[in-house]
């Protein structure tokens, strides 16, 4: 490469402009990579969180605060029960970090998660169980 073909080289690198991203799409992102996940699941229907039932096929309620590079999440997700708490919300952590982090370039440092509720997984049937 001669020193012309590296100096149209790097100035194409400055005019490329800018991406810009808004954390709506790392809200939408990281609440997918939730759903995702067959133990996890989010709320639907009701009107202003009044009425909300839980649903597994739902996304996750996320939200995030993003400085630069930056985010810190803060989700609130429904889990099938019983499973091991402390460890899927850490699975989650890991695997949302590193979705998001390879999906946009943005480092998560922090996922705050709250468990909203939980639910049996023998009340999928719909049925009663007599004791």
């Amino acid at each position: 490469m001669n020193a012309t073909a590296a100096h149209a080289g790097s100035r194409d690198l400055n005019s490329r402009g800018r991406t810009v991203l808004d954390r709506k799409v790392v809200e939408k992102i990281a609440s997918q990579v939730a759903s995702e996940e067959s133990f996890a699941g989010g709320s639907s229907g009701g009107f202003l969180g009044i009425g909300a039932h839980s649903d597994f096929s739902a996304r996750p309620e996320v939200t995030v605060e993003l400085a630069g590079n930056i985010a810190a999440l803060s989700m609130e997700i429904g889990l099938l029960y019983p499973v091991p708490l402390r460890q899927v919300t850490e699975q989650l952590r890991r695997r949302i970090s590193e979705r998001v982090t390879a999906l946009t370039g943005v480092e998560v440092r922090q996922i705050d998660i709250t468990v909203s509720w939980l639910k049996p997984a023998d009340e999928t049937t719909g049925r009663r169980r007599l004791l």
